[in-house]
């Protein structure tokens, strides 16, 4: 039996066919980015809220979809959803979309990690903001619009980009249901060729990532620095980020910063 040696060309060949089906994949990933920073903000107000029951209930599906692995979730989502239709509607979900499921899927894990980073950066703001804002006379949504909105924007920035990135990656696993997108493409041109030139195909499939990743965490990074105003020296000589805010809000901010200092 003869052995097929690796072949660099292929990788090369394989690329355009692959970056056709780019788009399939960024719909997934911008699209559960949306819809689970809708939702992780609503998680995000249950954690930080007084009613017991809604906090309890928000950080149990946080740590429920902590402990699920995507691919249980997927398949859940996937075979559950038509069922569920099927037993309490006349609705047949069988010829939906496979990428709605993937973007039900992603968007229900996203929301939950996300509420996380959400919670922990509107904490990092002192609360004294919040209530001298109030006290000067802004409603408590203009004073969480323009006051603790923006510096918890700041500090979430980082984690988010992250988030991001380890959400593109793991909607490779959408291919599972079906869903021709990138990686789905790559498995189609290997079943073509019988199983051939898998290792470079993969590769081609690893590098069109590698591109997305970093090009979004450059991104981030250009983001974070427009919005942070550099590091500064501690006593101990750490070096600390410390953000500074552009825009309206600004003077509003070193006012109330100002006034709860006293």
């Amino acid at each position: 039996m003869q052995t097929r040696i690796f072949d660099p060309s292929v990788i090369l060949s394989t690329l355009p066919e692959l970056l056709s089906y780019l788009s399939v994949t960024l719909l997934v990933a911008f699209a559960s980015v949306f819809f689970g920073s809708v939702f992780g903000m609503v998680l995000a107000k249950a954690k930080l809220g007084n009613h017991r029951l809604l906090k309890g209930l928000a950080h149990g599906y946080t740590y429920i979809m902590r402990c699920t692995p995507s691919i249980v979730l997927l398949f859940i989502v996937f075979y559950g959803l038509p069922k569920l239709a099927e037993a309490f509607t006349d609705l047949n979900l069988h010829e939906v979309n496979r990428a709605v499921y993937a973007i039900i899927t992603f968007t229900l894990l996203f929301g939950a990690y996300i509420s996380e980073v959400f919670r922990a950066a509107y904490q990092a703001v002192p609360k004294g903001q919040y209530e001298a804002a109030v006290s000067i006379g802004l409603t408590p949504f203009q004073a969480f619009r323009q006051v603790m909105l923006p510096q918890a924007a700041v500090v979430a920035l980082p984690n988010f980009g992250n988030s991001l990135i380890n959400l593109m990656k793991e909607g490779a696993l959408a291919y599972t249901i079906g869903l021709i997108d990138m990686l789905g493409k790559a498995n189609l041109i290997i079943a073509q060729n019988f199983g051939a030139y898998g290792v470079e195909i993969y590769l081609a499939a690893m590098l069109v990532y590698w591109g997305l990743t970093t090009l979004v965490g450059q991104g981030f990074n250009v983001l974070e620095a427009h919005l942070s105003k550099g590091q500064v020296r501690t006593r101990q000589t750490a070096k600390v980020r410390v953000p500074v805010l552009n825009g309206p809000s600004l003077g509003l901010i070193k006012k109330l910063q100002r006034q709860a200092l006293h």
